[in-house]
């Protein structure tokens, strides 16, 4: 142990060691303090608020500091968001043209705040795969780790990680969401047509246009293509765009077959370990065990990543699993679920 024998006490150093406070187990989500830290030269400005979200849905974010060479142009976009949000900027120059030195103060200070023992948990908001080996650290340490990026964050930071967010997915999702929203908010008004204009309208609509006249008989010309037809739960109805390898802007429906059973044979392999390891005699396990259990075996996996907002919707559709609602001694519902005899 290390201690001033000046005084015959602890250093001051150790002393935070020993006296840092872990997380325990009976903290609830609300409980656990959180240290934000974007790497600015990865991250852009309109994911900041599903950044600050996804934190508030895991605990209290004590920390929120951003790291970038303020001097550069290429960040002016972030100053109305860093004042919005009381995001502090932490200017770190370029030492050389064509290297960040963002990612060591970022580190660095990422080390002083863990043994400074006032948080329980880390959010590194980075798509750059430097930041692993600092993740693997914050969980020896006992850290709770949240890592959020782009589609490109490459594997090994993903799993370095407690759970990983897709922020261009997420992002995608809410703005979907907000455009049904304003949709729903237009009222809906009749138009006011005269016979006169209905009957040309309909007389209009009998006789093709030009325009479609070529497409029309190329249609006739060419022989029909057999629909592809899914098998049982290979691919959810209504997914978006895929995490890891799928990468790109390709939506997870229009990638091919083999890609798509791919990932979804990862997700079921996942829940079919979790229902083995969870399961009572008749094979039935607890939903919120599944979902508590999951991210822990796949920490990019997120619901909504496939336009889904609960689990048990996005479990159904992959048409493997049975599902039997029960009454707890509470008197709340309670779902259970079990894999399908074949």
């Amino acid at each position: 142990m290390e201690w001033d024998f000046g005084t015959g006490s602890q250093s001051p150093t150790l002393a935070r060691m020993i006296h840092r406070k872990a997380p325990m187990a009976t903290d609830t989500p609300s409980d656990l303090r959180f240290a934000i830290l974007i790497d600015a030269d990865n991250i852009a400005p309109k994911y900041i608020k599903i950044i600050l979200d996804e934190v508030a849905n895991s605990g209290i974010a004590t920390y929120k500091r951003i790291y970038g060479d303020w001097t550069s142009q290429r960040l002016t976009s972030w100053k109305n968001v860093l004042l919005d949000n009381s995001i502090i900027p932490m200017q770190q120059y370029s030492y050389t043209t064509g290297k960040s030195a963002t990612d060591s103060a970022m580190i660095i200070d990422a080390m002083d705040i863990l043994y400074s023992g006032t948080v329980d948990g880390f959010a590194l908001v980075s798509s750059d795969s430097d930041f692993t080996r600092l993740a693997a650290r914050l969980r020896e340490s006992g850290m709770q780790v949240i890592g959020m990026g782009e589609e490109k964050t490459p594997e090994p930071f993903i799993s370095a990680c407690n759970q990983f967010k897709y922020l261009d997915l997420l992002f995608a999702a809410r703005r979907d969401e907000d455009d049904v929203q304003e949709d729903d908010a237009e009222p809906d008004v009749p138009a006011k047509r005269s016979k006169r204009s209905s009957k040309a309208a309909s007389k209009k609509a009998d006789k093709p246009s030009a325009a479609h006249k070529p497409a029309l008989s190329k249609a006739k010309d060419e022989p029909e293509k057999e629909e592809a037809v899914e098998e049982p739960g290979t691919a959810s109805p209504r997914p978006r765009r895929a995490p890891g390898d799928m990468g790109g802007d390709i939506e997870f429906s229009e990638l091919p077959r083999t890609a798509r059973r791919s990932h979804m044979r990862r997700i079921r392999s996942a829940v079919d370990s979790i229902v083995d390891q969870f399961s009572d005699e008749e094979g039935w396990v607890f939903l919120g065990t599944v979902g508590s259990e999951l991210p822990k075996r796949l920490p990019d996996f997120d619901v909504r990543n496939y336009g889904f907002r609960k689990l048990s919707p996005f479990l159904k559709s992959l048409g493997v699993y049975e599902f039997e609602e029960r009454a707890n001694t509470a008197g709340a519902r309670a779902i259970y679920l079990r894999i399908k005899e074949q």
